[in-house]
């Protein structure tokens, strides 16, 4: 099963990427790391399965920064899709509907995949569950326990700041593709008036 997975995002992408002609170069930039970070996210995610306690926590979290980057790198491509003349915006946008789906796709295997109760995992690793366990032991498991919860939630502490970060320098990269779009409308009109105003002089 992982490597059904693994194969069929490596292979949905690599079918999307030969279908169509080059049309932006910024663009093509976007896709090939997509298409490079999926394939990563299936092959993570197949691993899943056969890990448990700290390391399947910490693979999760990786899991889950790559799907945060692979949502960016989705944004990012929209954004130039949408810059570009219509002729060339429709085949790109259509193109970036799949991946969203394909992500989405991703993103329920991987909820599917790790959400196998792990806080009943986790305490069957600790000891927590069966009747031979005593008052003292199991105060000190908790103990272990809230501890790793706290760890979890810093850990989607950072998970929330890179995620802002990234779509300030989103916001970043659309103002300035205002700013460049601005600037050819000033410099087309002045040139307008430049001819103008020859034509009055003659």
């Amino acid at each position: 099963k992982r490597d059904s997975l693994l194969a069929r995002t490596t292979a949905t992408c690599e079918a999307r990427r030969k279908g169509e002609a080059t049309m932006s170069a910024i663009f093509d930039g976007y896709e090939r790391e997509y298409c490079e970070l999926s394939t990563q996210l299936g092959r993570k995610t197949g691993m899943l399965k056969s890990l448990s306690g700290d390391m399947r926590s910490q693979k999760v979290r990786d899991i889950n920064n790559d799907l945060s980057e692979a949502e960016a790198l989705i944004r990012r491509m929209d954004l130039e899709a949408r810059s570009l003349p219509p002729e060339k915006k429709s085949s790109l946008l259509s193109k970036l509907r799949e991946y969203k789906a394909d992500l989405n796709k991703l993103k329920s295997d991987v909820k599917k995949v790790s959400s196998s109760n792990p806080d009943l995992q986790n305490r069957a690793e600790l000891g927590l569950v069966g009747d031979h366990w005593s008052a003292s032991s199991a105060a000190q498991r908790e103990r272990l326990l809230q501890t790793t919860d706290r760890i979890n939630r810093a850990g989607d502490n950072i998970r929330q700041s890179k995620q802002t970060l990234l779509e300030t320098e989103e916001l970043g990269v659309s103002i300035l593709q205002d700013l460049h779009r601005q600037r050819e409308t000033i410099t087309h009109a002045r040139d307008t008036l430049h001819g103008v105003d020859d034509n009055i002089t003659k």
